[in-house]
């Protein structure tokens, strides 16, 4: 089931610090002040596509790029230049599985805690409806 994007690939990439080829979220299909729900659909020239699989490190950074997404937009809803953001730290990461060129995931991002710049999220990443990865960040903005 194709949902519709609220907000499309370039809009998305506008938003985000990462530029081609490193932005891992192209597609924003839910927003709320606590949430976000993002997507991917993993090209087959994705830096992370090694030997038909996308790795780890893309599941991850697409994680962390949707935590970047919804500060990006809730900077964009106040027409504010938003501040880049780092993963401070992350808490355990589960894979469970590995998407495929052609899959498009989907994560979850609910916010736990939110103070001074520090954000706590939960991470939910998805593959037609199944969960693949979960994990917990922290992610600090630059001052």
């Amino acid at each position: 089931m194709e949902t519709m994007a609220l907000l499309e690939k370039e809009t998305v990439e506008n938003l985000l610090p990462q530029k081609f080829p490193f932005v891992m979220v192209d597609a924003m299909h839910s927003y709320t002040e606590t949430s976000l729900v993002s997507g991917l659909k993993i090209q087959q020239e994705n830096i992370f596509v090694n030997n038909n699989t996308f790795l780890e490190a893309g599941l991850i950074e697409h994680m962390a790029q949707s935590v970047a997404l919804h500060t990006g937009y809730q900077f964009f809803l106040r027409n504010e230049t938003a501040p880049t953001g780092y993963i401070g730290s992350i808490k355990e990461i589960e894979i469970k599985r590995l998407p495929e060129p052609n899959d498009t995931i989907q994560s979850e991002v609910t916010i736990l805690q939110e103070f001074a710049g520090i954000t706590l999220v939960n991470i939910v990443t998805t593959l037609n409806n199944e969960e693949i990865a979960n994990g917990q960040m922290k992610t600090v903005l630059a001052k």
